[in-house]
């Protein structure tokens, strides 16, 4: 019986040939590779008609595109580095729906979301979370940072014979649950947890090197917590710190000052600018 709904691959085109011309029955052919008498014969008359590159096999032409090599143009211009909010959009990422709707808004064209995920494949851009940055940053600042203050902080470390940490605290939830599991489709999974709502702070501070110190406690993060940890902080460091933090009013507190100056240079306070955390390794803690 022969295969339905297979194509025949081109080595098995030019075996079943080659047995015809070695005077081979084309019924037995047929029934030895599982196709039809017909389709085998008609290999054996194109090969005698065309020759052997005829056998090859032909990749299936797929749905005509239904946007124009310069419509897809348009649309990667529309699309790479534009917030849609430029475009008179009222949400800030690019679904697929809203591509769809940018489409039909520029060329009239209405499509499926299974189109809108073939072309945007094509324009080579898949789903990304996206870093979100505050409005507030001053890009000056931020530049200025990059370009000459941190440079300056690692020139004097390395006068000094300094550790750079980056600091930073962090409140987590004891009711905050993270991950997925697997289960049947249409049921939710149930997993026992305590169901005591608790906040748990820590304050962290993390190397370029990567090395990491951390404490946990509970409670409102304040002065005297932050100078603790930075006591433990000069215990486990046996040379002076440069520590960089935000501007946080805890960390420009009168007691963390008088604090840092009682070191007598043991430990250093530099200063993030505003609202640049992608500045800051430890939020990654």
């Amino acid at each position: 019986m022969a295969r339905l709904g297979r194509r025949a691959a081109y080595d098995e085109r030019l075996r079943a040939v080659q047995a015809i011309e070695r005077g081979q029955r084309v019924e037995v052919v047929a029934e030895v590779l599982g196709f039809a008498r017909s389709t085998v014969f008609g290999w054996a008359q194109a090969a005698r008609r065309d020759g052997e590159t005829t056998l090859q096999t032909r990749p299936t032409p797929g749905p005509a595109p239904r946007l124009s090599p310069r419509q897809m143009e348009r649309l990667r211009k529309l699309l790479v580095g534009r917030d849609p909010r430029q475009l008179q959009f009222e949400f800030a990422l690019w679904t697929r729906a809203l591509v769809a709707e940018l489409i039909h808004r520029e060329f009239g064209i209405k499509l499926s979301l299974a189109t809108i995920s073939r072309i945007l494949h094509q324009l080579g851009l898949a789903p990304q979370r996206p870093v979100y940055r505050a409005r507030q940053a001053d890009p000056a600042a931020v530049e200025a940072w990059k370009a000459t203050t941190y440079p300056g902080i690692v020139a004097a470390a390395k006068k000094q014979d300094a550790a750079i940490f980056f600091g930073d605290e962090a409140s987590v939830r004891t009711d905050y649950h993270a991950g997925t599991t697997r289960a049947q489709v249409g049921k939710t999974p149930v997993v026992r947890a305590a169901g005591q709502r608790l906040a748990i702070k820590m304050v962290s501070a993390v190397s370029p090197r990567g090395e990491l110190r951390f404490r946990v406690h509970e409670g409102t993060m304040d002065a005297t917590r932050f100078i603790e940890f930075c006591r433990g902080l000069l215990h486990d460091i046996d040379r002076p710190v440069f520590l960089i933090v935000d501007g946080s009013s805890v960390h420009k507190a009168v007691k963390v000052r008088e604090f840092v100056t009682s070191r007598r240079g043991r430990l250093q306070l530099f200063f993030l600018p505003s609202y640049s955390p992608r500045l800051n390794p430890d939020e990654w803690v």
